[in-house]
């Protein structure tokens, strides 16, 4: 999805897009990181806090109101605002009779040239979850969080049939020529691994277009989203310069005979994992004398 310049006009063709979507027979819909709004992220700027929502927002009620009337599950980025000086990058899951499932908060914080996400958003802190929909159990996690491996084994570990990543990932005009070809291959082969490593699904849904802002050089989104099985294996794949709406199958029969041969959850060494939760593990100096 490409984003205009109006939140409610984002909302309503996102949601316009995700019933084009449903028609086609989709069940569990993810919409882009962000959604109804251009990448704010790219500059800091206070003024922008006011593009967020609470949990009961017009965003929120739009998609509850979306998911009642269609039937699907809807995986709702939002800008959330939590308290005064608390905002979080949020995606709200709702289920296919419009009730609310729960939230996820971004956990993983980018800070990086244009995407000063730091300066916006507090880290997360619900943990990784999963959801149980009425179509399956599901685990939204957000964009940064695409790059570790923790998160979506542990959002495996509760259950998860398919990791769910709202995106907003692009590159740097200066660097494409350079390194794009490069950072979307690992992009891609990261994510590729979590669906191995844990037998899940994965799908990424990215926003596709530029978005130049005033005194930055800008982003050009390289859209490019996704659907891979629990073997790695590519169902659906998006270009990287329009907007498309993918479709895959989730199939858990599939799913259970990939476990059955390549029992990776199965065999771990969860007596051995301790180090796991250190920053870095510093082995002490060895002889060096004071």
């Amino acid at each position: 999805m490409a984003m205009g310049e109006g939140v409610a006009e984002n909302c309503h063709y996102g949601l316009d897009m995700a019933r084009q979507a449903a028609a086609a027979g989709a069940q569990v819909i993810c919409l882009p990181e962000l959604f109804s709004s251009r990448y704010f992220c790219q500059r800091e700027d206070a003024a922008l806090f006011d593009l967020a929502e609470p949990v009961d927002g017009p965003t929120a009620m739009a998609c509850s109101t979306f998911c009642a009337k269609y039937s699907v599950v809807l995986i709702a980025p939002f800008f959330e605002r939590r308290a005064p000086g608390v905002y979080h990058n949020s995606v709200l899951v709702f289920d296919a009779d419009g009730s609310c499932l729960g939230i996820y908060r971004k956990m993983h914080i980018p800070d990086d040239p244009a995407y000063y996400e730091k300066f916006y958003f507090t880290p997360g802190d619900l943990g990784f979850k999963s959801f149980n929909t009425q179509y399956g159990a599901v685990a939204p996690l957000i964009c940064w969080d695409q790059w570790y491996p923790e998160g979506a084994r542990l959002a495996t570990l509760q259950g998860a049939m398919a990791l769910l990543y709202p995106t907003a990932i692009g590159w740097h005009p200066h660097e494409k020529a350079q390194y794009g070809a490069a950072q979307y291959d690992a992009w891609m082969t990261v994510q590729r691994g979590h669906a191995i490593a844990n037998g899940v699904y994965v799908a990424a849904a990215n926003r596709v277009g530029f978005e130049p802002y005033e005194g930055q050089a800008g982003i050009e989104f390289w859209g490019a989203s996704f659907i891979a099985d629990p073997q790695g294996v590519i169902l659906a794949q998006a270009s990287h310069d329009k907007e498309e709406t993918l479709l895959a199958e989730i199939n858990l029969e599939h799913l259970e005979t990939i476990r059955r041969n390549w029992p990776f959850l199965r065999d771990r060494r969860i007596d051995a994992y301790d180090g796991i939760t250190k920053r870095y593990l510093d082995e002490p100096a060895q002889g060096i004398n004071s």
